[in-house]
């Protein structure tokens, strides 16, 4: 009982602070201006502490599932760090722009946070298809051609939503990397995660399954959020604490729901 008490004062908390900065994005440029020398405080260099919210209980949670020792534990923990990895990026171009009060350079150090989320993305999406039996449900036909026909649609989608008539600099090739890195690796734990969803239909029940759709929506808000920025860097149009922040928030809010839903699962076991 009191354990539950607990993961919904997470959940509520996690409510709470997406509505404050929610108003802060509002405010910011009402109050400070819209032309005003950006500070330390303005919601673009604060807005992380959603994600740090989601990473910090997404780990108290992955302990409660057993961890690193079981299944479900390690893919809580992959999507945890993937949250603590985009805290990482944010602070990088928080200090870029509030310390140095210079222009986010692309590629940059922060991008080691940010793409650096993209493989514990995979992984926990992995592990969370391992944990619902998935691998089971592909000696099915019909399940395996959707294995293979969903990730090269979201490969095909991504190709054309990002990179179609892409000019190659090679004079960046970090940029190139990252240029096509970010689109077609991200369509990958879409893909996996799509999958486990459709797939996951008996699992404990079918107690899982909204819980995946959550994790699947708000990884597809993430992908949404950085399709966005590299389309307004590519055309130069990007704005400290402009809509795509209020994105990159609303990918962060999205995926610490999710984590700390995961938690009122086991105690709803446990007490039945």
């Amino acid at each position: 009982m009191w354990e539950t008490i607990k993961i919904e004062w997470q959940a509520k908390g996690a409510m709470v602070l997406f509505l404050l900065l929610t108003l802060w994005w509002i405010l910011d440029p009402i109050v400070l201006g819209r032309h005003h020398e950006r500070i330390i405080g303005d919601f673009a260099s604060i807005y992380f502490i959603m994600a740090l919210w989601g990473g910090i209980w997404g780990i108290a949670v992955s302990r409660k599932w057993g961890g690193h020792k079981s299944v479900m534990g390690k893919a809580i923990l992959m999507f945890s760090l993937g949250l603590l990895a985009q805290v990482f990026g944010e602070t990088v171009y928080a200090y870029y722009s509030f310390v140095l009060k210079v222009a986010i350079p692309y590629p940059s150090l922060g991008d080691l946070g940010y793409f650096g989320s993209i493989p514990l993305y995979i992984y926990g999406s992995i592990l969370l298809a391992k944990a619902s039996g998935t691998n089971i449900k592909l000696k099915n036909l019909g399940h395996k051609l959707q294995a293979i026909l969903i990730p090269l649609a979201m490969l095909t989608i991504a190709y054309f939503l990002f990179l179609q008539g892409y000019k190659f600099d090679w004079s960046d090739p970090v940029r190139v990397f990252l240029d096509f890195g970010y689109p077609l690796t991200q369509a990958i734990y879409i893909s996996i995660a799509l999958l486990t969803y459709l797939l996951s239909k008996g699992l404990l029940g079918g107690i899982m399954k909204s819980k995946i759709l959550f994790i699947l929506f708000a990884l597809f808000i993430q992908f949404l959020s950085d399709y966005n920025f590299l389309y307004q860097v590519s055309r130069e149009t990007w704005v400290t604490g402009g809509y795509g922040n209020m994105l990159y928030l609303s990918a962060y809010f999205l995926m610490a729901l999710a984590l700390i839903s995961l938690g009122t699962i086991l105690s709803k076991l446990k007490e039945g």
